[in-house]
């Protein structure tokens, strides 16, 4: 397990969930991890169980300067930077068009889209002196269809994914590849902490949808942040090294189409009116 062995990566939002997760995965493939957090004691705790592997440095991805200073930091300490992983997020402004303010819309974007935007630029001066890089961004499923999510979140993600296709093409002449991953239905604390559930009730909110998790897409498997993660390793390692400027929806088949199309106990609609007229011939 040395995919990423000798390599430098920095991982945003990589305290909990699906960054945590890629922590994990990078360490045990070989990789070196600046996790980038606001959340200080988690990271400080991350860095003492991956002694020597890990290092924490807060890092608010709202602000350029902690983000330009991340990077930074990643390739004093380690005499480069080979990988980054856009990561840091959350569920953003929950009201609908007709009801969200500037500043609401706003906040959602800094945090879910040009928080990439200024990951991906400030990667970059470190990896052109590398020679090359592996930038990986999270998207989301909602990005690609309406119904998943509040509409900031999904038009950040949405611009997550077209930011990814053209920057994989202004950066393929220095040899950095850009891609993204659009999770599906994944069990991480976004559902809970979006809506400001916590406590007791967010536990028992948590358990109820791991209990659904499987039967809502046609993979009846849970989906969780190491399957997100085991994407990550992927394109951030050479052997996805004729991959740039797509997206890799990882998501159980959750958007391969209407229920019906995958679940047998689902009548298609269309199907039960021909159904009805050719009887009825």
């Amino acid at each position: 397990m040395d995919r990423l062995s000798g390599k430098v990566a920095v991982i945003t939002g990589g305290c909990s969930g699906i960054g945590r997760a890629a922590v994990g995965r990078f360490v045990e493939e070989g990789a070196r991890v600046l996790v980038a957090d606001i959340q200080e004691e988690a990271g400080h705790e991350l860095a003492r169980t991956y002694q020597g592997h890990v290092r924490f440095h807060r890092c608010d991805v709202t602000h350029e300067t902690d983000i330009a200073a991340v990077m930074a930091t990643a390739a004093d300490h380690w005499g480069g930077l080979d990988i980054v992983f856009n990561n840091a997020g959350a569920g953003g402004a929950r009201a609908p068009i007709d009801e969200i303010t500037g500043e609401e819309w706003d906040r959602t974007q800094a945090l879910l889209l040009r928080s990439v935007a200024l990951g991906i630029r400030h990667a970059t001066t470190h990896m052109k002196a590398r020679g090359r890089g592996a930038i990986v961004n999270t998207a989301s499923i909602a990005g690609l269809q309406a119904g998943y999510s509040p509409i900031a979140y999904a038009v950040a993600k949405a611009g997550v994914i077209h930011l990814t296709k053209v920057a994989a093409a202004e950066l393929a002449r220095y040899a950095i590849r850009v891609n993204a991953i659009c999770p599906g239905y994944i069990l991480t604390n976004i559902f809970t902490a979006s809506t400001g559930i916590a406590g007791e009730t967010a536990e028992r909110v948590k358990s109820e949808l791991a209990k659904l998790a499987p039967h809502i897409q046609p993979v009846r498997t849970e989906g969780s942040p190491r399957h997100i993660a085991d994407a990550a390793v992927f394109l951030a390692s050479d052997e996805a090294e004729f991959v740039t400027g797509t997206h890799l929806v990882v998501d159980g088949g959750l958007t391969i189409g209407p229920r019906n199309a995958w679940d047998p106990g689902t009548p298609s609609p269309i199907r039960e009116v021909i159904a009805r007229a050719v009887k009825g011939q």
